[in-house]
C-alpha cells in the first residue's frame, strides 16, 4: 500500500485526481493491517510530512500519520520512539545540507497519540532536555516559535526544577538576539507573532512557577545593561516584561536601583534600551516599568543617569507620537521624562523645532487618538511654557502651533509639576545645571540659576548692560574698602572676559542677600534692586570712596566738581531728585520738599485717566529715534502750571491741557492722532523709522509707560478723609499735590508697579495688562533761572524767564519681564542693549536738526536675551510683543539712559573723555590672574569632559536614527495604512520602521 500511496503522489495526475485516490488509500488503512505494513506507511508518511516540496504532499503525510496513530496505536508507539526522536532533535532529517524544519511540528503532531502509553515519560523526559539544548543553539523565531506552540500545548515537555529557571533565561537570551530580516508587512506580522508566542511560553511558566520570575528578570537585566554586545538587544525583550505581574515592580526596581554592584554606565544603558521599546507596538505596561525605573533612580539620587538618559533619548520617544499603535506608550513615558526634568530647560528645547511638525500631522490625522494626543502634548506643552519660561524668541512657533488646543488652568498645571519632580530640594540639583559646550554665538555670558535666583540674575545683567555703570565698577581701584562693589566688579570682570558660557553669582548672592529673603524662593527683583542699590550707595557714603578720576579732570568747573564729587557712584548714575508740593486750596499757601530717588514707582492709572496729556504738568512724549533738536520756535520751556496758572473760581472752566510737544512734521489737524500717542509725523511713512514709530507706539485702547509717567506727575486731590493739615490754615484743608522731577538721573529707572496686595485671598495679585514700551521717552524736569541761563549758554532750549520744564531724552536699554501671575513664584528674565553715546561731541550748533543717517538709528542697537545661563540675539521687536505672545510675560522692571544734554553735560563729558584717554577698563593684577586662571581651568575642564564623553559614547551600541520618523513624515500624502504617521492601515516600509 505504500508503494501505491508514493505513487500516486508522485503523479503527475490533477490534484483532484489525486486527492481521490489518496482518499482510498486512507480508508483502507483503518482497516486491521500488519506490523510490517503499518510501519512501511509511516515510513512514508514522515517521509512526505518533513521533506515534501510542496504543501500537498505534507498535508497527504500528516493525514496518513493521524490515521495510523489513532487505527493503530500500538504500532505507531513502536515506531514513535525515543530513539527516534532523539535522532530527529540531534541529526535532523533529510539530506545534508536540506534538514526539514518541520522537525518539531512532527514531534508536535505525533505525541498526541502517546500522551497514555508506557514510553510516554522517557519521551516528556528526553524532550525537556532536548528544548532546553535547543534553546542554548539560539533557534531563529520561527523555531523558537514552534517550541513555545510544542511546550504550550505538552506543558509535561518544560525543563523543571533549576533546568525551568535555565530554560526561562535561555528563552530570554534567544529573544534579545530576535531580527526581522524582511521589511514586507507579511513578514512583519509573522515575526510579531512568532515573538507573542515565545512570551507567551514565559508568561505560562511564571503562572506556574513564580520562583522563576526574578532569575528571569536578571537574565533580562543582564542583557540589556551588557556593554559589550556589538549590536543592540531585540525590542523583542519588551514582549518579556508585559507578562510580569505589577505588584512585583516595586520590589525588583527596589533591587536594581541599590544593586552596587550594577555600575552607572550598565543601568544608563539598560534603561536607554527599555526606552527604545516604546517602539515595539505589542507591549502592555512597558510604560509602566519604564517609569517605574526612573522614578526608583531619581529616589537613589541617581540624577546624572536620569540626565543622560534624558537628553539622548527624549526625542526619539517624541518621534513616536506619530503611529497609532505605539502613541498612548509614548506619550505616557514622554510626559514624565519631561514633567520629571524640572532643573533645565535642556530636554524641552530639544523638541521645539519638531513641536509644529507633530501637531500639524496629528491633525492630519484626524482620529480619535490624534486629538487625544494633541491635548494631552498641549498641556505638557503649557506645562513646559510655566516651568521654562522666558523664551519667547523660542516658543512663539510653537505656541503658534498649538493656539487652538485647550490651555490648562494654573492649577492643573502646578499640580502636574508638583507630583513628578525628582526631587523638591533643588539644592540636589544644583551640579546639574544646563550643560553649555561653548560660549553663546552672541559673544556675551550668562549666570547660573542657583535655584530660584533668576530675579537676581536679570538685574545684574541690566546693570552689567548699563555701560557706563559697568565701566565705572571696572575701573574701580584695589583696596577701595568697599567689599560689596569690589565683588561685583569681580562679576563684571569675569561676566567682560571669562571664557565660561555661564558663570555663578554664588559668592555675590551670599554677599548681597536681603537679610528678610527666603533661600530658595522667588523674589520681586524691583525689591532686590532697590536694596542693592542702596547697599552699595551707604557703602561708599561712609567714607570709602571710589571713582577719583572725575575729580582729575580739568574739563569741569570747581562748582560742578564739587557737585559731582560729593556725589556716590551709585547717586552718578541712578540718582535723581524729585520735587513734592502741596498746596493748599484755601489759602493758596505751598509747602514743598525734595528728595533724592533712584527708581519711580508707577501705579497703573484708573481706565478713566487713560487719555495721554490730560493731566500731566508736562505730558510725558514718545518719540521715534530720530536726532533730538527741534526747531527754534518750538523750544520755549513749559511754565509751571502753579506759576502760570490763576487760582482757580467757582464756575471757571478747566484749564486745557497743553498739548503734546512731538518731533517731525505734522499738519494741523493730526491733534487727535498727537494726543492718541502717534508721534510720528505723516512724512514718516515714506521713511524706514515709521514703522520703528509704531512699534513704539501703544494700541488704541492699551496702556502705554507714557500714561503711567503722566499718572504719576499729575496732581492728586488731598480730600474727605485725606485731607491735608495746613499749617498757615492750622487745620485740614482740601489741597492739591503733585510731583516734579527736578534732576533727572544718568540711568532711569521705572518699576511698574504689577503686584498688588488682594484682601480676599490674602495673596499678591498681579496686574497683567499690556504696557507699550517706548524705545525713546522725554522727561520733564524742572529747571531754575540759574539753570536757565546755562540752557542759553549751550544754544540748546531757550528758557521763557523764570522757572520752567526741560525735556531730558532717554534711550530704553533694558528690561526686566517677570513671566507668571504672583510675585511669589514665575521667572524672570531680560532684554538689554548697549546704550553708548550716539550723538557726535562736534554738533551744529545752529539749531538746525541733523540727519538721522548720519547716526547710528535706534532700531540698528543689537537687542540681546539673558535668561540665566543663555543669551540670544533679539530685537526691540520681541521686547514689544512678548506680552501679545504670552500674556503672563509683562515688562516689570525699564532702565532708560539719558542723551546727553544740559543735565547730563559735566557727568557725560567726564565719562566721555575717560574712555577717550583710557580705552576699555583696565583691572588691577589679582582680578586679571583670577580671571586666566579660571579661563584655563574651564578649558582644562573641556578636554576631561570631552575625553569621558567620548570614552562613554565608545560603548554604548549604536542606535537608528530617531529623526527618519520625522523625514519620513514630510508631506507623505502616498502612504496609507494604519501604522503610517497620518493613520489609516500601513506602508509598510514605515512600520518596519517604527518596529525596528
Amino acid at each position: 500500500m505504500d508503494k501505491i500511496l508514493e505513487a500516486v503522489v508522485m503523479s503527475s495526475y490533477p490534484n483532484n485526481v489525486k486527492q481521490g485516490l489518496v482518499r482510498r488509500v486512507i480508508e483502507a488503512a483503518k482497516q486491521p493491517m500488519d506490523s510490517e505494513q503499518c510501519w512501511s506507511m509511516l515510513e512514508l508518511s514522515t517521509k512526505l510530512y518533513l521533506t515534501g516540496d510542496t504543501k500537498y504532499k505534507r498535508e497527504i503525510g500528516k493525514e496518513v500519520l493521524e490515521v495510523y496513530g489513532h487505527y493503530h496505536p500500538e504500532e505507531f508507539e513502536e515506531f514513535f520512539n525515543v530513539r527516534f526522536l532523539l535522532s530527529l532533535l540531534q541529526e535532523g532529517y533529510g539530506p545534508l545540507g536540506k534538514r526539514s524544519h518541520y522537525v518539531l511540528d512532527y514531534i508536535q503532531l505525533g505525541l498526541q497519540f502517546v500522551l497514555e502509553s508506557p514510553s510516554a515519560n522517557s519521551i516528556f523526559s528526553l524532550l525537556r532536555i532536548e528544548v532546553l539544548r535547543k534553546v542554548c543553539e539560539r533557534p531563529s523565531p520561527k523555531q523558537c516559535a514552534k517550541i513555545s506552540k510544542l511546550l504550550t500545548q505538552h506543558p509535561q515537555c518544560i525543563p523543571t526544577g533549576k533546568h525551568q529557571v535555565l530554560f526561562c533565561q535561555q528563552l530570554i537570551r534567544c529573544i534579545g538576539q530576535f531580527q526581522c530580516v524582511s521589511e514586507g508587512e507579511e513578514d512583519i506580522m509573522e515575526f510579531l507573532e512568532h515573538v507573542n508566542k515565545v512570551s507567551g511560553l514565559l508568561q505560562r511558566i511564571w503562572r506556574t512557577q513564580t520562583s522563576a520570575i526574578l532569575p528571569s528578570l536578571k537574565e533580562l537585566f543582564t542583557i540589556i545593561s551588557s556593554t559589550e554586545e556589538q549590536e543592540a538587544p531585540s525590542n523583542a525583550l519588551a514582549s518579556v516584561v508585559q507578562f510580569v505581574p505589577l505588584e512585583l515592580m516595586d520590589g525588583v526596581i527596589r533591587n536594581l536601583t541599590n544593586d552596587d554592584s550594577i555600575t552607572d554606565v550598565q543601568m544608563m544603558t539598560a534603561i536607554g534600551r527599555m526606552i527604545d521599546w516604546v517602539s515595539w507596538p505589542l507591549g502592555k505596561n512597558i510604560d509602566k516599568w519604564i517609569i517605574a525605573l526612573l522614578k526608583g533612580l531619581a529616589a537613589v539620587k541617581k540624577f546624572s543617569i536620569l540626565i543622560e538618559v534624558t537628553l539622548s533619548k527624549i526625542e526619539k520617544v517624541f518621534s513616536k507620537l506619530l503611529y497609532p499603535i505605539v502613541r498612548e506608550v509614548a506619550l505616557s513615558v514622554l510626559q514624565y521624562m519631561l514633567l520629571s526634568f524640572q532643573h533645565s530647560h535642556e530636554a524641552f528645547h530639544l523638541l521645539l523645532p519638531h513641536i509644529p511638525r507633530l501637531v500639524v500631522s496629528l491633525k492630519k490625522e484626524d482620529s480619535n487618538s490624534a486629538t487625544s494626543a494633541l491635548e494631552q502634548l498641549a498641556e505638557l506643552i503649557h506645562c513646559m511654557f510655566f516651568r521654562f519660561s522666558g523664551f519667547p524668541d523660542l516658543y512663539e512657533p510653537v505656541l503658534e502651533a498649538v493656539k487652538a488646543l485647550p490651555i490648562p488652568n494654573e492649577d492643573r498645571i502646578k499640580h502636574l509639576l508638583g507630583q513628578n519632580a525628582w526631587t523638591s530640594q533643588k539644592n540636589e540639583l544644583a551640579c546639574f545645571y544646563p550643560r553649555l559646550a561653548s560660549k553663546s554665538e552672541t559673544g556675551k555670558i550668562g549666570l547660573i540659576n542657583l535655584g530660584n535666583t533668576c530675579y537676581m540674575n536679570s538685574i545684574i545683567q541690566s546693570l552689567f548692560m548699563a555701560s557706563d555703570f559697568r565701566h565705572s565698577v571696572l575701573n574701580l581701584t584695589e583696596g577701595n574698602s568697599q567689599p560689596l562693589m569690589t565683588k561685583l566688579q569681580w562679576l563684571f570682570a569675569f561676566l567682560e572676559h571669562s571664557q565660561r558660557p555661564a558663570i555663578s553669582p554664588e559668592s555675590f548672592l551670599s554677599a548681597s542677600w536681603p537679610p528678610w529673603f527666603t533661600p530658595g524662593a522667588q523674589q520681586d527683583c524691583s525689591e532686590y534692586l532697590k536694596y542693592l542699590l542702596d547697599r552699595l550707595h551707604e557703602e561708599e557714603k561712609t567714607g570709602k570712596r571710589i571713582y577719583q578720576k572725575l575729580k582729575e579732570s580739568s574739563l569741569m568747573s570747581q562748582a560742578v566738581e564739587h557737585h559731582y564729587l560729593n556725589k556716590t557712584l551709585i547717586e552718578k548714575m541712578f540718582g535723581g531728585k524729585m520735587m513734592t508740593k502741596i498746596r493748599c486750596l484755601k489759602c493758596l499757601n505751598v509747602s514743598s520738599r525734595e528728595e533724592a530717588f533712584t527708581d519711580l514707582s508707577l501705579a497703573f492709572p484708573p481706565l478713566d485717566r487713560l487719555v495721554r496729556g490730560s493731566t500731566s504738568v508736562l505730558p510725558m512724549e514718545e518719540i521715534g529715534p530720530q536726532y533730538i533738536e527741534p526747531p527754534e520756535n518750538s523750544n520755549q520751556l513749559m511754565g509751571s502750571p502753579w506759576i502760570l496758572r490763576k487760582p482757580p473760581k467757582a464756575g471757571d472752566p478747566a484749564a486745557p491741557p497743553m498739548p503734546v510737544e512731538t518731533l517731525g512734521f505734522q499738519e494741523p489737524g493730526e491733534l487727535a492722532n498727537r494726543l492718541s500717542g502717534n508721534a510720528v509725523g505723516t512724512d514718516a511713512a515714506k521713511d524706514p523709522l515709521s514703522a520703528f514709530g509704531e512699534q513704539a507706539c501703544a494700541p488704541k485702547d492699551s496702556r502705554s509707560v507714557l500714561d503711567l509717567i503722566n499718572y504719576f506727575l499729575s496732581p492728586e486731590r488731598l480730600t474727605a478723609e485725606n485731607k491735608y493739615h495746613c499749617e498757615k490754615c492750622a487745620s485740614l484743608q482740601d489741597a492739591e499735590k503733585v510731583a516734579e522731577l527736578t534732576e533727572g538721573p544718568h540711568y532711569l529707572i521705572l518699576t511698574l508697579l504689577r503686584f498688588s496686595f488682594d484682601p480676599r485671598t490674602m495673596k499678591r495679585k498681579k496686574i497683567l495688562d499690556n504696557v507699550s514700551i517706548p524705545v525713546v521717552l522725554k522727561l520733564p524736569v524742572l529747571v531754575t533761572p540759574e539753570d536757565t541761563e546755562e540752557i542759553c549758554q549751550h544754544g540748546k532750549d531757550r528758557a521763557a524767564p523764570g522757572s520752567g520744564f526741560v525735556s531730558v531724552v532717554y534711550d530704553l536699554c533694558s528690561v526686566v519681564v517677570h513671566s507668571g501671575i504672583s510675585s511669589e513664584s514665575g521667572h524672570y528674565y531680560c532684554y538689554s542693549r548697549e546704550c553708548t553715546d550716539t550723538v557726535p561731541h562736534g554738533q551744529p550748533q545752529d539749531g538746525e536738526p541733523k540727519p538721522a543717517s548720519d547716526k547710528q538709528l535706534d532700531f540698528e542697537i543689537q537687542w540681546y536675551l539673558f535668561n540665566d545661563t543663555r543669551v540670544s540675539f533679539s530685537s526691540f521687536e520681541s521686547v514689544s510683543n512678548v506680552t501679545s505672545f504670552f500674556p503672563k510675560d509683562t515688562a516689570y522692571v525699564l532702565f532708560y539712559r539719558q542723551r546727553p544734554g544740559r543735565q547730563s553735560c559735566p557727568l557725560h563729558e567726564a565719562l566721555a573723555e575717560a574712555g577717550r584717554l583710557h580705552g576699555e577698563p583696565s583691572l588691577h593684577k589679582d582680578l586679571m590672574e583670577a580671571i586666566s586662571k579660571d579661563n584655563i581651568l574651564y578649558l582644562q575642564e573641556q578636554e576631561k569632559e570631552a575625553r569621558n564623553r567620548a570614552a562613554y559614547i565608545s560603548t554604548l551600541p549604536k542606535s537608528p536614527l530617531w529623526w527618519r520618523d520625522f523625514d519620513r513624515d514630510k508631506d507623505d500624502d502616498n502612504s496609507s495604512g494604519g501604522c503610517s504617521p497620518a493613520a489609516g492601515g500601513g506602508g509598510s516600509g514605515s512600520f518596519h520602521g517604527l518596529v525596528f
